[in-house]
């Protein structure tokens, strides 16, 4: 340890049960992400409606996509010095900002920093609800308490709410579209500020109100030792580094974020050739963009079916590592079906991508709860928000330039083909269990009046890694949970 004596873990408020915090994170998931499954289907519409040309429009989700990767780490290690409360207030109160700036802004200027202000807040949000959960969860019920079935309901109710947004925010123009003269009376009275297809993100503006007042009166938090923003941007860095550390050194790990690569790999694929075939199945651009929101919705359903489904199939393959493999196998049969079928739109070829394209979004969907399941046994609470932002970056950055690779691919089975190809060699990974690992170095180096637990790891058992503190000024930001020196069971 260092020689700062290392905080008790975040203790439970009085009378929040498992099921309890379940339920909180399940409401907190679904409040999120709403909102933007309401603006995925008119997104590129309104840019366009705007005035806003298709270079201007990829340069607008570009600011998206860069300043989330560019934050994630950041922002995970915030959650972890001042806690998992304020930064998913923070990230509702960006995203009403970025929803007002879209549904009202004219101008490009406004509509790139609403996506900027999204991809900040999307960043902010990748791990502190989770990490409340798992960290209410072991405190009440002890680090040996059930976490798939959780994570799960709250995969799930991720997919309802972007499938449901979906559908909703496709509909609401075209139902106003229907009573005359309604959109030409809203353009008037706002003076050409709302049209149709910016009232899905103004209403998501409105359920971000109700995500902040719900995040601050219903995730309670142990108090934390006060510290100033001297002490925060100190902790931070400490934080970050301890979770980077930790995908290099602990192999289990490891694992998880090479898995998280090569579902980037699937929704690269997924997300850029789908709108393209869909449009070309059905003859015109706007018959296709239908025809692809459908199928999102459909996906999204399939996701929360899978998630659903991940604790019966960790239980049918005998651990979480197996149901991973399982789960990815899934998935690689689906890219492989989509490529398989990429020059023919006969019936039976259109039929057996359609299924293919569930096939991706189930396998995901089952194989997100178990992959996480594993990483909570693996990190304690110092370091859970800023571990799962490490995963997400992983996803987000290989998605990226997988996306790039596949826009450069001339069009065919090729590009769906290597995708299956990286998803494949992520399955295989978990065909093996790892062996169990001597002691590690510490993550952090000694520090003055004492020296830091070494990481200890046997990933056959998955124990438990305890992120160090560091010495100094920020020592006393980690909610540092005491190591332990039992194994966890595994996981059945």
């Amino acid at each position: 340890m260092t020689g700062c004596p290392a905080l008790a873990a975040p203790a439970p408020a009085p009378g929040l049960d498992g099921a309890t915090a379940r339920r909180r994170f399940v409401t907190v998931s679904f409040l999120f992400w709403f909102p933007i499954g309401m603006s995925i289907a008119t997104g590129v519409l309104l840019f366009t409606e705007r005035g806003m040309g298709l270079a201007a429009v990829a340069g607008f989700y570009a600011v998206h996509s860069l300043t989330a990767a560019a934050m994630e780490l950041p922002t995970g290690g915030l959650s972890d010095v001042i806690g998992r409360r304020p930064v998913l207030a923070v990230a509702g109160l960006l995203n009403l900002a970025a929803f007002t700036l879209i549904g009202l802004g004219a101008a490009g200027w406004a509509i790139a920093l609403g996506m900027g202000l999204m991809g900040l807040a999307r960043a902010l949000s990748s791990g502190p609800a989770e990490a409340w959960y798992v960290d209410t969860v072991h405190a009440h019920a002890g680090p040996d308490a059930d976490l798939r079935t959780g994570l799960a309901r709250g995969s799930s109710a991720t997919s309802a709410a972007l499938a449901l947004g979906t559908l909703l925010g496709g509909g609401l123009p075209w139902l106003l579209g229907l009573a005359p003269g309604v959109g030409e009376w809203l353009a008037d009275v706002t003076a050409g500020l709302v049209i149709p297809l910016s009232v899905p993100a103004l209403l998501g503006a409105l359920v971000e109100v109700v995500f902040v007042l719900y995040v601050l009166s219903a995730l309670p938090e142990p108090p934390r030792p006060r510290t100033g923003v001297r002490g925060v941007v100190g902790g931070v860095p400490a934080a970050v580094a301890a979770g980077l550390r930790l995908g290099a050194r602990d192999a289990l790990i490891r694992r998880v974020l090479l898995t998280a690569s090569a579902a980037g790999a699937a929704l690269a694929a997924v997300e850029l050739l789908t709108p393209g075939r869909a449009a070309a199945l059905m003859g015109t651009a706007e018959s296709g963009a239908l025809v692809f929101a459908g199928l999102a919705c459909t996906g999204f359903l399939c996701s929360a079916i899978g998630s659903q489904l991940a604790p019966r199939v960790a239980r049918l393959t005998g651990s979480s590592e197996r149901a991973v493999l399982a789960s990815l196998g899934l998935v690689t049969l689906g890219l492989t079906l989509l490529g398989l079928t990429a020059h023919s739109m006969s019936p039976l070829a259109t039929t057996v991508a359609v299924t293919g394209f569930g096939l991706v979004y189930l396998g995901l969907g089952a194989a997100g709860p178990n992959e996480n399941d594993l990483l909570h046994r693996r990190v304690d609470a110092s370091g859970r928000a800023t571990a799962l932002s490490v995963q997400s970056l992983s996803l987000q950055l290989v998605a990226a330039g997988a996306g790039l690779g596949a826009g450069i691919l001339p069009p065919g089975p090729l590009p769906w083909l290597l995708a299956a190809t990286a998803v494949l060699a992520g399955a295989l990974l978990w065909v093996r269990r790892a062996a169990p690992q001597d002691v590690l170095p510490p993550v952090l180096g000694p520090a003055r009046g004492g020296r830091d637990k070494p990481l200890r790891g046997n990933t056959s058992t998955s124990e438990p890694v305890t992120v160090p503190t560091t010495a100094g000024p920020a020592a006393h930001l980690h909610d540092t949970a005491p190591e332990e020196t039992h194994p966890h069971a595994r996981p059945t």
